[in-house]
């Protein structure tokens, strides 16, 4: 296997919009966000057969040490559907155990587990659920998935406000 360096983003099609604004926080050189991103490795085109696409998917996912998974109404739904793209992303990050950051879209901290596909939940798979801005992102990415695999928390984690205020938000 290779070295595990990589962030891999997972989101609904729907949500598209917010993993550029992600790309965008990487790019801007005043913002202090950065990760290797997984979805550079193994394209795939539009056209490509449904399996040759979960083919890829599984490779991407094997040189991430992590995942972020944009959280919002779309991505529940399609993250437990069981037969979309984002339903095998989540199931092969559980497989492999990757460290999951939910960043809700919706700007909420978690805690109530809203935007969580099914499959997380029923598992009671260990994640940290942070709002979806660039400073909590980073710090969630920094110390929650640098200890996750030491770590035998189940469900779903959140930070306390102070965190937040620390952060500036």
């Amino acid at each position: 296997m290779s070295y595990r360096n990589k962030t891999y983003v997972a989101f609904a099609s729907e949500d598209i919009t917010s993993y550029r604004l992600m790309e965008a926080w990487r790019e801007n050189k005043n913002i202090d966000f950065n990760f290797y991103d997984a979805h550079d490795l193994f394209l795939a085109r539009d056209t490509s057969k449904p399996e040759t696409i979960k083919r890829n998917l599984r490779e991407r996912m094997k040189n991430a040490k992590q995942i972020v998974l944009l959280g919002s109404p779309s991505a529940k739904t399609k993250g437990g559907d069981g037969v979309s793209f984002l339903a095998y992303e989540i199931q092969i990050a559980m497989e492999l155990g990757l460290p999951i950051v939910v960043a809700h879209l919706d700007g909420s901290r978690g805690g109530n587990s809203a935007n969580y596909p099914k499959p997380l939940l029923d598992a009671s798979y260990h994640t940290m659920s942070v709002s979806f801005q660039v400073a909590i992102i980073k710090y969630a990415l920094d110390n929650y998935a640098a200890t996750f695999s030491a770590s035998s928390e189940s469900g779903e984690r959140v930070y306390k406000a102070s965190v937040y205020t620390s952060l500036g938000l």
